[in-house]
């Protein structure tokens, strides 16, 4: 028997009409090089429909993708409303990939049109030759002075557009399976891999996000969204933000860590979101100052240093909340709470348990399992094996790319190519990712283990634990350490401190003092470069 509820499609217009409706005098700041710029959700709202016109007066097709080259602003949200709920696809470009992966997203994907903000002409005009789809580019004047000096495609401004354009009286009625917004892979091992992702998924995720066991989103938030639009629709906090009224703080391009501590004290944000490496930069900005609106610091890409996240629950009182997830998740898929059953636990233990990915997020399935023969491996804390998930807002494959089949498991489960233990309660903790773990006489080390290790020490700024290749262990680690500033730091001094924290056969054989730990286009410390700076390193003894 078949229940009798209505058809109602899970598409972005309702999440739009809500704040249209229900929260038009809530606002939206916008950080710009000539101060904050506020607007409503009323006057958003008119502009979104207006820019759903200009889309067909430019002749964009019903499924096109539509590509934005831009900071975190009110104008891009304007682009994540109009695109998906007109029936076209957001497609975010990563203004940080290399400019050879730039092309190949944007003629892979096959953009019709580019929203770009004045700023980023500078990257993105030497690339508009490679581009084989795109018609029309559209300049947004986020204060910048650069000149449009574009050939081929045509060239419009924004503004004009916008006001010589009437706003759409009402949204398509939409399948909610069809796709709205598109983002790729960082790309570290070849091209970049697109995740295409519907309303519907879209639909639910805003849904997890909103969560009292997820980051809780309300309409008494203020959210800063540190995480970049352009990087996983911002960890879904855009759509989060207007699907509950939430006001919004977009920090626009200046992400300086002064810029961002002003702001959270400044605008009383509720909740601010970002990488380990932003948060590093900002802790002692906030040391002293009124943060007492701060409600959650969900922060993600990478493993959240215990010192780190404890330096934030000092200051601010309010510990760092580490959340997990990927571009093939939407991104949220799970969120380090402390039950309510574990509160017993001492101060310590609980920091301890905040450095591990949290639990599964309601809605996703995980495993971890040999990757071999998919066997699950037992939940008590230790047993490794691969983290595999499921969800309706994972994807089942990736766009049009011959890579799908290797990145899923023969029972359709995502392979996460993350190394990871759970244990008894169902906290994840992620040993390593799978290319980062160190082999060693045929034994696994942990670099993340290593590296939080490292990052607890006082007069360290960051920490990576790369594994270097050993004529009779296999592998063995070499730790890259950033010293503070004003601080002096040896190698004996790293090892000493390590001493008794890890295992004597994980200690690293070397240490490196680095001027900096480089990053990848997301902001996680890119491993790769360093392996490949210190491919010919000999290790003592070696």
């Amino acid at each position: 028997m078949q229940g009798l509820m209505m058809e109602f499609p899970l598409t972005l217009a309702h999440l739009f009409e809500r704040a249209e409706r229900y929260h038009r005098d809530k606002t939206i700041t916008t950080n710009t090089k000539s101060g904050l710029v506020r607007t409503t959700y009323g006057e958003w709202a008119d502009r979104t429909r207006r820019l759903a016109t200009v889309l067909d007066r430019l002749g964009c097709s019903d499924d096109a993708r539509v590509g934005t080259f831009a900071w975190n602003s009110a104008r891009h949200l304007e682009l994540y409303f109009a695109v998906p709920c007109s029936g076209r696809v957001c497609h975010t470009l990563n203004i940080r990939l290399f400019p050879e992966q730039i092309t190949y997203i944007v003629n892979h994907a096959a953009d019709e049109v580019i929203f770009v903000d004045r700023s980023l002409l500078p990257i993105l005009t030497p690339l508009v030759p490679t581009f084989t789809t795109v018609r029309h580019i559209v300049v947004m004047d986020d204060g910048g002075d650069e000149v449009v000096d574009i050939a081929g495609p045509e060239v419009h401004d924004y503004e004009v557009l916008l006001a010589d354009a009437e706003p759409i009286a009402g949204w398509p009625r939409l399948d909610e399976n069809r796709a709205a917004s598109m983002c790729y892979t960082s790309g570290t091992t070849g091209n970049p891999k697109g995740a295409l992702y519907s309303h519907r998924s879209t639909f639910l995720h805003t849904m997890a996000l909103m969560q009292a066991d997820s980051i809780g989103v309300c309409e008494r938030d203020v959210i800063l969204p540190v995480v970049p639009m352009f990087h996983v629709n911002s960890w879904g906090l855009a759509h989060g933000a207007v699907a509950s009224g939430a006001s919004l703080v977009m920090p626009g391009p200046d992400l300086s860590a002064p810029t961002l501590a002003d702001l959270i004290v400044e605008q009383r944000v509720t909740v601010a979101a970002g990488v380990p490496t932003i948060w590093m930069g900002v802790l002692p900005l906030l040391e002293g100052r009124d943060t007492s609106a701060i409600r959650t610091i969900p922060c993600g890409g990478s493993a959240v240093p215990k010192v780190l996240s404890e330096g934030y629950r000092r200051v601010t009182g309010k510990p760092l909340l580490q959340a997990w997830g990927m571009t093939e998740t939407h991104p949220i898929a799970a969120v380090c709470k402390v039950k309510s059953t574990l509160e017993h636990l001492s101060e310590e233990e609980q920091a301890d348990l905040r450095t591990s990915v949290g639990v599964i997020a309601f809605g996703v399935e995980m495993r971890v399992v040999d990757s071999d023969t998919l066997e699950e491996r037992p939940w008590d804390g230790e047993t490794s094996g691969e983290l595999q998930v499921r969800g309706p807002w994972v994807i089942r494959e990736y766009y049009d790319d011959e890579r799908s089949p290797q990145s899923f498991s023969p029972d359709g489960w995502l392979k996460t190519g993350d190394v990871a233990v759970v244990d008894r309660e169902g906290y994840i903790r992620l040993v390593d990712r799978s290319k980062d773990v160190i082999k060693s006489g045929g034994e696994w080390i942990s670099s993340v283990n290593v590296e939080n290790e490292i990052m607890a020490h006082p007069k360290v700024a960051e920490a990576a634990v790369i594994g270097i290749a050993h004529p009779r262990w296999q592998e063995r680690p070499l730790a890259c350490v950033v010293v503070k500033p004003g601080e002096t730091l040896t190698r004996d001094d790293v090892l000493a401190h390590l001493d008794g924290r890890i295992a004597k056969w994980w200690m690293p054989d070397d240490v490196v003092l680095i001027d900096e730990v480089p990053k990848t286009s997301t902001g996680k410390f890119s491993k790769k470069d360093l392996r490949d700076r210190f491919a010919d390193h000999v290790l003592p003894g070696s």
